[in-house]
């Protein structure tokens, strides 16, 4: 009996540090996964901006990748609802129409969403990558003051800091880029650094809003993220077909809507479609100091990446600029400091003084979304979950 006892817990202690490798690799799989699409998705965007010849309409790409998230988010549903046609199509008539004023609710972040999509080509387009990504990194700024005004969110210390040391490290950068500035005018070059600041700016600004707004959204709604993603998706093709009629509507007519489409663009287009979703899932596996170090490693990727394609040159400036927004973004990545409990009976009671603390880092930490696999009804279990939350 003692044998079978002992043999059972070293099956027990072999099979958690199995499990324990697998989430081990699968951390580091994210983290992969994550400084990849960060950095290609800007430096792909910025190589095919760059390129001589025809170039391809920026609000036909836009307009694209809203279609293929859509598309992607419907088949996702369709699975959940074990590929029954007539009951999918029940549930996304009622969802969108029969609910009308849930829907509109997507309006506004929608149409954040595209005037965003269309200001990061306008910025890249016209500021080298590496500045691009270090100085993008001021969404994380606009985000935790839209949190705090508009969802009552309570920041550290730490994270107070690290916010101050964000702002001077682009400050730093924007600096450092002043003075390039001149010589890209002297060379004749095409680019026109004021406007891709002006956008990326605004991009951050729309990029903070929109987040925190869709946010609230999703706290106070059932429905799930490949939904509301089917809703943003309605109104940002809608959203982005006005903007192509109004901007590129006569050169479309003449040229065609794929004119200037590579398959170097379609891989951004892609990119931009399917990185977010597929973030969003494999995020599930890194916690918040991972996303950080993403973050951080995809802007070094992006500014080594630079020097040898685009001939991005390095100084002491931007290095110590770029060392600031790095050190900051870890930095607020770091999760806060649980108050210690004195209370007897918090002591004597592990259980209930851990619920508070997982119920608030619950709140504070994102949206958790419902399973991406149905339940199995026949056994009347559910299928193992994956949850995902919102990215941006």
């Amino acid at each position: 009996m003692a044998a079978g006892s002992v043999s059972q817990a070293g099956e027990e202690k072999g099979g958690s540090r199995g499990q324990s490798d697998v989430n081990r690799k699968l951390k580091y799989t994210s983290l992969a996964v994550l400084v990849v699409q960060n950095a290609s998705l800007i430096l792909s965007i910025r190589y095919v901006r760059t390129l001589p010849g025809d170039r391809f309409f920026t609000t036909s790409a836009v307009v694209m990748a809203e279609v293929l998230k859509v598309i992607t988010c419907l088949l996702i549903i369709l699975l959940q609802k074990r590929c029954n046609v007539k009951q999918t199509t029940l549930f996304l008539v009622d969802s969108l129409v029969f609910q009308y004023k849930d829907t509109l609710k997507l309006a506004v972040p929608s149409l954040i969403y595209t005037l965003q999509n269309n200001l990061q080509y306008i910025a890249i387009s016209n500021l080298p990558a590496a500045t691009f990504q270090v100085t993008y990194q001021l969404k994380i700024l606009t985000t935790a003051l839209f949190s705090v005004m508009m969802l009552r969110k309570s920041l550290s210390r730490v994270q107070w800091v690290s916010l101050l040391l964000l702002f001077a490290g682009v400050a730093v950068v924007q600096v450092q880029q002043e003075g390039k500035k001149e010589e890209a005018v002297s060379d004749g070059t095409d680019q026109n650094y004021t406007m891709g600041l002006v956008a990326v700016v605004i991009s951050c600004l729309s990029s903070g809003f929109a987040g925190v707004y869709f946010e609230k959204i999703l706290k106070g709604s059932s429905a799930s993220v490949w939904m509301r993603n089917v809703q943003l998706g309605v109104f940002g093709i809608t959203l982005g077909m006005l903007g192509l009629w109004w901007n590129d509507g006569d050169a479309i007519a003449e040229r065609g809507f794929f004119f200037g489409y590579t398959g170097m663009v379609w891989c951004v287009i892609f990119n931009q479609a399917f990185g977010g979703l597929l973030v969003a899932v494999v995020v599930k596996y890194a916690d918040n100091i991972l996303k950080g170090f993403a973050t951080s490693f995809s802007i070094i990727v992006s500014t080594v990446t630079s020097i040898y394609l685009f001939g991005f040159h390095v100084d002491l400036l931007f290095t110590v600029g770029a060392g600031l927004v790095i050190g900051a973004v870890y930095m607020y990545s770091l999760p806060k400091v649980a108050p210690s409990s004195s209370s007897p009976s918090a002591a004597s009671s592990p259980s209930s003084s851990s619920s508070p603390s997982s119920a608030s880092s619950a709140l504070n930490g994102g949206v958790e979304m419902e399973a991406f696999l149905p339940k199995d009804k026949a056994r009347g279990v559910e299928s193992p979950p994956l949850a995902v939350s919102i990215t941006d």
